[in-house]
């Protein structure tokens, strides 16, 4: 019997764009010497895990308005802020990738929540790039309960399912996915066939089996999860750790979810002792001295579900250059050209020889329009060397035209600011509550003109 030719595709080891034949270019993300040739086969293991879905050819059509509606049961990871990023628990069944730079703490803390999980259900954690003494040497520094975790170290995907059928956890983790690799798979693991094939197979096997998966990610340079697209597309939920290894503080944010709202944040602070919830992240990133300066303003961001409260910075100085600087961290660097453009315009503050530099305190990145408002007044406070009130909260979205715009959840914004003892705030005319806070004094403006007015 003469042998089934075996068939080939070439993909880029950078985005996971395939083609037919190879190229010395990638078409979709531009690199050179990035597409490889992968060999496509299925071995018998992963016959046989497709051959589960044969059932589905026999399911019966339904109705949308009959489909059952149950609550999908949760079970909660132990901190409270990691399971406001999942939506409100772990589900079984359900596949869960988590990415971060090295250093930034995945690995601890998935290890205090399976030691946690292992109290009240069978958990497994799955180690392929530490040994098993480094991890204990872990939890014991951490002081975790170590009774009823188990653990394995192996890096074949085929021998993890075969244990889990045994053992029958209802939750696991793989630490992490860019070194396991599936046996019929030619390549290296960490390669894009490896990585893609074994994160279909291990989704695969957590919606037969009703498990728990959660894997472990590694980035790139630029802070994007390694590894094909399509690995994103075929798990639950996906979310990142961020955080420098010199600070304390980690921000966990939900990038992708399919039983919950995406964009959450949850905020951690690395100690001696593992990872610890803040509960009140905007007490932290409000801890200002006495004496601030100007260019100085808080501003009220909205996180997910709920607000938050950060403090944005700007330094206006004379440039020395001929082609002045404007520098961003943690805020969008075109967002301020063109509010700068604004500024000029419709403001009468012409900054074109001046150095800008704004900065978000904290660490924090700011994506939402609602801080374009305090970015100004920020500014101008700055370049007229005027300190803006210590007790003034200001948000709201600035058009090209001058005008200010509405942003969502302007009440819940100003009842959060004046929770934290804030008795005055600018905010867009459509915004402004029809009982402010007692003791709150909330102003409602329609352009930037009249906002530079009232400071």
């Amino acid at each position: 019997m003469a042998k089934a030719k075996q068939k080939t595709a070439y993909v880029c080891t950078e985005c996971g764009a395939d083609y037919p034949r190879w190229a010395g270019q990638c078409n979709a993300c531009g690199t050179w010497n990035t597409i490889t040739e992968v060999r496509l086969g299925a071995s018998p293991a992963r016959q046989h895990v497709r051959s589960g879905f044969a059932g589905a050819v026999q399911a019966k059509v339904q109705r949308l308005s009959e489909v059952d509606l149950e609550q999908v049961p949760r079970f909660s990871s132990g901190f409270s802020e990691f399971d406001r990023v999942l939506g409100g628990g772990i589900v079984p069944g359900s596949a869960i990738l988590i990415g971060g730079s090295p250093g930034a703490g995945k690995s601890t803390l998935l290890l205090q929540t399976m030691c946690l999980l292992a109290e009240h259900m069978p958990a497994l954690y799955v180690t392929g790039e530490e040994s098993l003494q480094q991890v204990a040497m872990r939890a014991q520094r951490l002081n975790l309960p170590t009774e009823k975790l188990m653990m394995l170290a192996e890096t074949s995907v085929e021998s993890i399912c075969q244990l889990a059928d045994q053992e029958q956890p209802k939750v696991m983790v793989i630490d992490s996915i860019q070194v396991m690799h599936l046996s019929d798979i030619q390549s290296a693991p960490g390669s894009v066939s490896q990585v893609r094939e074994t994160a279909a197979y291990l989704t695969r096997y957590a919606k037969q089996n009703n498990v728990a998966i959660i894997m472990v990610g590694h980035v790139t340079k630029d802070g994007t999860l390694a590894g094909p697209k399509v690995l994103e597309h075929c798990i639950d939920c996906s979310v990142m750790l961020d955080g420098d290894t010199d600070g304390r503080y980690r921000t966990l944010r939900g990038t992708k979810n399919r039983f919950g709202a995406v964009n959450e944040l949850g905020v951690f602070a690395m100690t001696g002792s593992g990872l610890k919830e803040v509960k009140n992240p905007s007490a932290i990133f409000l801890s200002r001295g006495d004496d601030h300066g100007s260019g100085s303003v808080v501003i009220v961001v909205w996180e997910g579900t709920r607000p938050l409260l950060v403090e944005i910075q700007a330094l206006v100085d004379h440039s020395q250059l001929s082609n002045p600087r404007r520098v961003a961290v943690g805020t969008e660097q075109n967002r301020l050209a063109l509010l700068l453009a604004v500024l000029h315009r419709h403001g009468g503050l012409a900054l074109g020889d001046q150095d800008v530099f704004v900065n978000v305190v904290g660490g924090v990145k700011v994506t939402e329009t609602s801080a374009d408002l305090a970015l100004l007044l920020a500014i101008i406070s700055s370049f007229k060397d005027q300190q803006l009130p210590r007790d003034l909260i200001v948000f709201g979205e600035v058009g090209l035209s001058g005008e200010i715009r509405p942003v969502p959840n302007g009440t819940e914004r100003v009842n959060e600011a004046a929770k934290h003892g804030f008795t005055r705030a600018i905010v867009p005319i459509a915004n402004v509550p029809k009982t402010p806070p007692k003791g709150m004094q909330v102003q409602g403006v329609r352009t930037i003109a009249e906002a530079i007015e009232l400071v």
